[in-house]
C-alpha cells in the first residue's frame, strides 16, 4: 500500500504543482471547481444521500454557486467574509470531533446537517485558494507554499507516527493517527514555511508570524482529516471514493486542504502579505 501511495503521489504532485504555478487564476478557478464538484459528489455519499438524481441536483447547485462567487469576486467584502466563515466552521468542527457520535444516526435531519456542513467545507476552501492565488505579489508561489505545508505535514505525520507513534490522537475516529504524528507534522511544516518565507523575502518578526500561521494551518489540516474520517465512520466506508490507487477518492486527498486553505488565507491577509 505504501508503494502504491508513493507512486500515485509522484504522478499527481508534479501535475498539481505545474497547474498552480503556471495557470492564471481564471483558468485555475474552473479546474478547481471541477475537482471540488467531484469532492462534493463524494461528500453527498458520505452524508448518506442515496438518490443519484438528488445528488446531481446538489452538484448543479454547487456549480452555480461557484459561478456566482467568481462573478462577484470584485465585491470587497464577500470573499474575505467566506474565508472567515470557513475558519469559524473548523472551530465548530473541533467541537463535533469531541462528540463524535453526534449526527451519526442515518436520519434525514442528520443527512441535511452533513450536507450543510459540506457547504462550509467546500466553498470557503475554493474562495481561499483563489484568493491566495490572485494575490498581487507572488500569488501562485504563496498558493504552492500553502499546499506544500499540507503535503509536508502529511508526510511528517506519517513517518513520525509510524516510527514513534504510541499515544493515539483520536482512536475512536481514526485509530492510525498519533500525537507523535502531530508533532512530526508541526516540525516538517515549520521547516518548509521558514524556507518558503525566506525565499519570498519574509524576514524578522513577520517570519515569526508566518511560522505561527503555518502551525495553525497544520492544526486545521489535522481537524479536516479527522472530520472526514468521522464522516466515513458514520457512513461505514473505508474511502470516500476509488479515484486514486492507494489514496481513495478526491475527498480523501483534499480533506486536509479544505481545512488548511481558509486558515492560511486569513493568516496571510492579517499579516499583510
Amino acid at each position: 500500500m505504501l508503494r502504491q501511495r508513493v507512486l500515485t503521489a509522484l504522478l499527481l504532485a508534479p501535475l498539481a504543482i505545474l497547474l498552480i504555478l503556471l495557470l492564471p487564476t481564471s483558468l485555475l478557478a474552473w479546474l478547481l471547481s471541477a475537482a471540488f464538484l467531484a469532492a462534493t459528489w463524494e461528500w453527498t455519499r458520505l452524508a448518506r444521500m442515496k438518490s443519484h438524481a438528488t445528488r446531481a441536483a446538489i452538484l448543479m447547485f454547487a456549480a452555480a454557486v461557484f459561478v456566482a462567487l467568481w462573478v462577484l469576486r470584485d465585491k470587497t467584502w464577500l470573499w474575505p467574509a467566506l474565508i472567515c466563515a470557513g475558519v469559524a466552521w473548523w472551530l465548530v468542527a473541533c467541537a463535533w470531533l469531541r462528540h463524535f457520535a453526534f449526527a451519526a444516526a442515518p436520519t434525514p435531519e442528520n443527512r441535511n446537517l452533513k450536507l450543510l456542513a459540506g457547504a462550509f467545507v467546500i466553498f470557503p476552501a475554493w474562495v481561499a485558494t483563489l484568493s491566495i492565488h490572485h494575490s498581487p505579489s507572488h500569488g501562485p508561489v504563496w498558493t504552492f507554499l500553502a499546499m506544500l505545508l499540507v503535503w509536508a505535514a502529511d508526510t511528517g505525520a506519517y513517518f513520525s507516527g509510524r516510527f514513534f507513534g504510541k499515544r493515539k490522537l483520536a482512536p475512536q475516529i481514526s485509530p492510525g493517527k498519533t500525537w507523535a504524528g502531530v508533532y512530526g507534522a508541526f516540525v516538517t511544516s515549520s521547516v518548509v514555511v521558514v524556507a518558503g518565507g525566506w525565499l519570498l523575502g519574509v524576514r524578522d518578526a513577520r517570519l515569526l508570524g508566518l511560522i505561527l500561521v503555518a502551525i495553525v494551518t497544520v492544526a486545521a489540516s489535522i481537524v479536516g482529516d479527522l472530520l472526514e474520517s468521522l464522516m466515513k465512520r458514520h457512513a461505514s466506508v473505508k474511502d470516500s471514493g476509488a479515484l486514486f490507487p492507494g489514496h481513495g477518492g478526491l475527498l480523501d486527498r483534499l480533506d486536509s486542504v479544505f481545512a488548511a486553505l481558509p486558515v492560511f488565507a486569513l493568516g496571510k491577509l492579517l499579516l499583510g502579505f
